[in-house]
């Protein structure tokens, strides 16, 4: 599942460093999730690592993106093998 984020953020900048992805961005008005990046940390953390910074509690799974924890796992294997230049 990919994590998306809601109307509720409040811009504080402190979600897109976090990510290992770089699946966070600033979208038209709220920071935003490509859900293609996006495998909630998995590989990388215990707990994703944006849910765990936001002050607001506005990261939530988003319930039209759900993936088993196998397809986050081959998600982060595939993120890895690209930034290792081995695609």
């Amino acid at each position: 599942m990919a994590l998306m984020i809601i109307d509720e953020c409040i811009n504080c900048d402190v979600c897109e460093p976090e990510c290992p992805n770089d699946a966070i961005s600033m979208g038209i008005d709220i920071y935003e999730i490509d859900s293609k990046k996006c495998n909630e940390c998995v590989g990388h953390f215990d707990e994703p690592q944006c849910v765990q910074v936001c002050p607001v509690e506005c990261i939530l799974i988003n319930p039209e993106n759900v993936e088993t924890r196998e397809a986050l796992l081959t998600k982060y294997r595939k993120f890895q093998s690209y930034k290792s230049g081995k695609s």
